[in-house]
């Protein structure tokens, strides 16, 4: 079986790997996000997704022949791109925006084979339908800190989910990692996902 590598510090996305059957290593890139510089939303997640792959595929004590998996989530929304607020006073000015809304959580994927040197990349999207929440409810939500860690400042699986209406595709990639496209992007790399299982 050949090593996977999680370029990523987030436990969602890990959780989801594992409760899909495979059992990868964490290493995270210590990649700058703020450094990328494109107007695209899709772009830019594509490439910091690429980024983080490449750094962490770098890396001396990484593997020959792993395939080091990178991911970036921001939320669109309005015309504009969020990831994770900077404060508590961020999260809050976003959820007044939010709420009662659509948005596009974007989520690039990125799977770096190290025995090729070279990686594959793809975007995947899924719409977001945002409840209303009160002033209340999204100050409590705030004062938990969970919308600090995460891109879009809300989760599906957290304790933002009552207030998240519905969504329209995906939610492996709200989560932060579409496990169809992780399949796709394998196959592309001629590696088969079910040969990845534990």
């Amino acid at each position: 079986m050949r090593p996977l590598v999680l370029a990523s510090a987030s436990p969602a996305r890990l959780r989801l790997l594992q409760e899909a059957g495979f059992d990868p290593t964490v290493i995270v890139s210590g990649v700058d996000e703020d450094a990328a510089t494109t107007e695209d939303p899709q772009e830019l997640v594509r490439v910091l997704a690429q980024q983080k792959a490449t750094a962490v595929a770098a890396m001396a004590e990484v593997p020959d022949d792993a395939l080091v998996v990178g991911c970036d989530s921001m939320l669109e929304l309005g015309g504009r791109v969020f990831g994770k607020p900077a404060s508590a006073e961020e999260a809050v000015a976003r959820w007044e925006r939010m709420r009662g809304r659509t948005g596009t959580l974007l989520t690039g994927h990125c799977i770096h084979d190290r025995t090729r040197g070279h990686g594959v990349a793809a975007v995947a999207s899924t719409t977001v339908r945002f409840g209303n929440p009160t002033d209340d409810e999204i100050a409590a939500y705030v004062a938990t800190g969970e919308p600090l860690r995460v891109a879009g400042a809300f989760t599906l699986q957290g304790l933002s989910a009552p207030f998240i209406d519905g969504i329209d595709g995906d939610p492996g990639n709200v989560i932060g990692l579409s496990l169809p496209l992780f399949r796709r992007l394998l196959d592309d790399l001629d590696v088969k996902v079910t040969d990845l299982w534990r």
